[in-house]
């Protein structure tokens, strides 16, 4: 039934497996070619909103299948370590974890990096850039034919941009602590992490709470080889839904609730440059093609996944404050931005 969309049937496979406390739905679904394709939303662990929570989103472009399947291989890990590690029950326990792994079914079905109705839903919130953004890479409302299109003005967000609206509304947005991260491919040689903004080359309010976690990941895990930083040090982009997201968190929860959306870029250029008959196709563009390299790179972020989850739960005990929050504000400003303060 899903022959056009193999994530879509290893997804089903898992939730087969998938064990009492685990709550799984279709959020919607998506007509494309006389086939309806779920969006599935699974969440475990505690959803008392007194504790933290963390959301791991992928495919959001459709043609970057493999962020969706970094979520499934760690998916699958968890489903079978709640067979017999007590430390993940325990941890369950004190942590929400959501997945959205596939959000753009119908743009995975048709091969494009945008939804079926030609729209780029990491362009498609009602957020304008405060700065000049790249031609057309920044968002354009000109045509759904060309890439990287908004939607049209005034629209309503798209039904899978919804989605993932709501899923941090209810699940994370509302909760003291929690992280976001979005699974992407395509840009670089080599493994970025980006922070907000994408709309503005400001500093984000919670910019030493980045930089605290950075450390925290350094200190773990001294030989990883992301580069972490701002998104804005790339480029500017009209729309962003994780900016969206999170000054729409913050409005409604003021500064204490803090909420850190992430973005992990898999550097797709250094796998074309490894094997340059990539570039003549468009899966190979954003998505690794021999079996070892697929292996090599789904197995390499699991300790990231990991991490953040590990991360969510302990947050009350690395959360800069106070004196802390201002000393890595200044070493984040200095870091990212430039900005050495001399006293």
């Amino acid at each position: 039934m899903y022959q056009h969309l193999p994530e879509l049937i290893d997804l089903n496979r898992l939730l087969d497996q998938v064990p009492d406390g685990f709550s799984v739905r279709v959020a919607h679904t998506v007509e494309v070619d006389g086939t309806a394709l779920p969006i599935h939303v699974l969440a475990l662990g505690n959803p008392d909103p007194n504790l933290p929570a963390i959301g791991y989103f992928g495919g959001i472009h459709g043609l970057e299948r493999i962020g969706t399947r970094v979520l499934l291989v760690y998916l699958r890990g968890l489903l079978n370590r709640l067979k017999w590690d007590p430390l993940l029950h325990r941890q369950l326990e004190t942590l929400r974890m959501v997945f959205v792994p596939l959000a753009n079914p119908g743009g995975m079905w048709r091969n494009t990096r945008s939804n079926p109705d030609g729209v780029d839903l990491m362009r498609n919130a009602p957020l304008d850039a405060l700065e000049r953004v790249p031609f057309m890479l920044g968002g354009q409302r000109y045509s759904a034919r060309l890439p990287w299109y908004r939607g049209p003005v005034d629209a309503p967000m798209q039904p899978e941009s919804q989605v993932l609206a709501r899923v941090v509304e209810e699940e994370l947005g509302h909760r003291r602590f929690s992280l976001a991260m979005d699974c992407h491919s395509g840009f670089g040689v080599r493994d970025r992490i980006w922070f907000p903004y994408a709309h503005t080359t400001k500093p984000f309010p919670n910019l030493p709470e980045v930089h605290a976690l950075k450390d925290l990941f350094e200190q773990s895990f001294p030989t990883h080889n992301y580069v972490i930083e701002p998104q804005s040090r790339q480029y500017l982009a009209h729309g962003d839904l994780w900016d969206h997201f999170y000054l729409q968190t913050r409005a409604g929860g003021g500064a204490e609730r803090v909420f850190l959306p992430l973005t992990l870029e898999m550097g797709s250029w250094l796998w074309v440059k490894k094997n340059p008959r990539q570039l003549f196709s468009r899966q190979g563009l954003f998505n690794p093609r021999p079996g070892h390299r697929m292996h090599r790179i789904l197995r390499q972020h699991l300790l990231w996944l990991d991490f953040l989850a590990r991360a969510a739960g302990g947050w009350e005990n690395w959360l800069p404050r106070g004196d802390a929050r201002l000393r890595h504000k200044k070493l984040a400003m200095a870091e990212w931005y430039g900005w050495h303060h001399h006293s």
